[in-house]
Formats: C-alpha cells, structure tokens, sequence
C-alpha cells in the first residue's frame, strides 16, 4: 500500500504531520512522534512578542549601563542568556540532527519587519519549509476586511523574496470568500494553506472579574468545518491543502483525505494521549483502506468532494 503524498513540494511517507505544539519542544517527545508514523513535523511557533519583551529587557540594561551603572537598581546580563530567537534557532539545528523527516519552522508575527527579519534566519538553521502564523483579530471599527486581507498578502510576498523554501499559510475561518482569500494567496506565491486556526477565547473570572486565557484542545467535530472549505478548495486550487485541528482519530483524518487534504495535521489527540497515539492513527488509516481496497492515499483524495 503506498501511503505517500506531497505536501509543500516534498515527498512524504504518509499524511500524519503533527502541528505546531510543545511536543517539538523536546528532542525526546519529537523523536517519538517520528517513531510512531509522523511524516514531517511543525515546529512550535515562535512568537513576535518573546522577541519584542526580550528587546526591551535588552534596552532597559543597556540604558541603565549608559545611565546610572553603579546605581541600585542596576541589573547584570547573565553571560549566558540565550533570547527566544536563539532558543528557536537552535532546536531547528538539533532536531534537524536527531530527526530523519522533514521540520517545517512555525513563525507567529504581527509586524511586517518581524517576518522579513527572522524568516531567513529559520531558513538558514535548517528548516525544510516555514509556517506562517498570523495571529491577528481585527477588532478596530476602522480596520476593513481589506486591510487585514492586505496585511496576509503583503506578509506573504515580503517573505517569499526573502527566503527560498516552501512557505505554508495558517489561516481563520473568518473571511468574507475563503476560496478567494486561497486563490490570492496561491497568485501571490504560496505554497500551501493549512485550514483552519484556532484563535484562544478569552473568559472572565467572575470573583476577580479578570480576564482569564482558555485554551480548550480540539473535538472531532471541529473538523468538520476543515473537511467542507478543503472540498470545496480541492479542484480550484492548485497548491498543498492541510487539514488543521479537530483530528483525533483515523475516521476523521480518512474523511478530510476524501475531501482532498494532501496532509492532516494532530496536535489535542497527541498533546492528550502522547505521541504514540498518531500511529494508532495511522494504522487505523491503513486497515480503512485495505478493507476498502485503496491501493494508495493518491487514490482517495477528494473522492467525496462537497458541491
């Protein structure tokens, strides 16, 4: 049974890649993902604002140095500090040593100086491609569904000039036209989607009345929504479709694979039940299809397009 398929260009054993998620953190919980199935691996994203908070801290002691050097309140820089840039450089450098599958960069950005900056620097570490993570929640009265149109497009192009490997688009479901919003992004040289990104919803304490961060891990339900834009996407389209959240068992990555995703990416069901479950996956993919008799993965994608 051939279980390949081609996701940003390259030529991979089987559809599981894992998602951004600590799991990539470690060399050891990586190297288990590898050895259960995972065909390529997204790293962790590095964010804009662990860079930004670092630079300040950098400022604030350089100025005190200038400033007020005997002072009270004066702070010695550890000889060893490491900023977040360098930490994420590094495990691009050692899982790329310890790992035979491809790792595909996560960069979280807000500024447009930020991604032409810091792309190339992943690039040249090691990674195999890059994901680009927009993480942007227009909540200004004047910020057009345009604007924030312009800013993943004007992102997009700033980055491709910088760098040569391939580069993968994390997108919202909240677009006015998903599948123009994909046909843009594929003309202005994108390699792949992934489809969909979850955005964190915030709650409030009702005794502190502070805001409070949730993050709820995903159903099989959500996948739902994936599988649908990926059908309609699949014959409109000619560029990588990765499936993205709500994949928690074979049934629903074989569905969004017959709706036409290339890949499927894991990150609750792993961040749950470890890293070892994505080959329970997998082998549930693969005894689907030999009861069905599909020889390959080739051979189902997008049988069950939605129109």
């Amino acid at each position: 049974m051939n279980m390949q398929t081609n996701y940003l260009g390259m030529e991979l054993k089987n559809p599981l890649v894992p998602s951004a998620s600590p799991l990539s953190r470690e060399l050891d919980s990586a190297k288990r993902l590898e050895d259960a199935g995972a065909a390529a691996i997204v790293m962790f994203s590095l964010f804009e604002e662990e860079i930004r908070m670092e630079d300040e801290i950098l400022d604030d002691y350089f100025h005190q140095q200038e400033t007020s050097g005997e002072a009270d309140g004066y702070r010695e820089l550890p000889d060893n500090m490491c900023t977040a840039i360098d930490d994420y450089l590094m495990q691009i450098i050692r899982l790329k040593s310890a790992l035979e599958i491809p790792v595909v960069a996560s960069l979280n950005a807000d500024t447009l100086s930020a991604w032409v900056e810091h792309a190339p620097e992943l690039q040249e570490s090691g990674a195999d491609a890059l994901e680009l993570n927009i993480y942007h929640i227009p909540v200004s009265i004047g910020e057009s569904g345009t604007d924030v149109e312009s800013l993943y497009l004007d992102t997009l192009r700033a980055v491709k000039e910088k760098v040569s490997i391939p580069v993968v688009m994390k997108l919202s479901p909240q677009f006015s036209s998903v599948p123009n919003m994909v046909h843009r992004l594929e003309q202005a040289g994108a390699d792949g989607v992934a489809l969909f990104n979850r955005f964190y919803q915030p709650s409030i304490d009702l005794d502190t009345l502070d805001v409070t961060p949730q993050i709820q891990l995903s159903t099989s339900t959500e996948s739902l929504l994936n599988m649908r834009w990926i059908a309609y996407l699949r014959d409109q389209v000619n560029m990588t479709l990765a499936a993205t959240s709500g994949v928690h068992q074979a049934e629903d990555a074989i569905r969004l694979l017959l709706a036409g995703a290339d890949v499927v990416h894991m990150c609750s069901a792993l961040l749950k039940n470890g890293p070892e479950h994505l080959g329970e996956v997998l082998t549930g993919i693969k005894r689907w299809m030999e009861e069905k008799e599909y020889d390959s993965v080739e051979q189902l994608k997008g049988l069950s397009l939605i129109h």
